[in-house]
């Protein structure tokens, strides 16, 4: 059976995002990799094994086209109310909080916010399938 490790994205500044998912989300850095044409840092907090890779490709300078085919990383949060506070103080820019229904349940609770390179990251309240 497969478990999924990781994520990668490309970034056009590593410290930046570090700082970011850092006050975001807790990621810290637990390892990186310098090479002459680009860089690898893996980010992870103790919630759970599974990493964020960033990859710096060296000399890029302009913002990646990020397509119609990316969606976004989802999280789970304990309290996604408090969280969403938190990153509106922290100036995160988080998108409004909705509620998504189905047959008058609620399936999810979640906001989305947007990393520095404009990737969208959901963030969800802890429940359901959403563990």
């Amino acid at each position: 059976m497969a478990k999924a490790i990781h994520t990668m994205i490309r970034v056009l500044d590593l410290d930046r995002s570090i700082s970011f998912y850092d006050q975001a989300f807790g990621l810290q850095e637990v390892d990186r990799f310098d090479f002459d044409d680009f860089t690898l840092v893996y980010l992870r907090n103790d919630e759970s094994g599974f990493e964020v890779e960033l990859t710096l490709n060296k000399g890029e300078t302009e913002p990646y086209d990020l397509g119609n085919g990316y969606g976004h990383l989802a999280v789970s949060v304990d309290d996604v109310e408090a969280e969403h506070q938190r990153f509106e103080e922290s100036g995160l820019g988080p998108r409004r909080l909705v509620e998504l229904e189905k047959d008058g349940q609620v399936l999810g609770k979640f906001f989305f916010v947007a990393d520095p390179d404009g990737y969208q990251i959901e963030v969800l309240q802890r429940g359901g399938r959403y563990r």
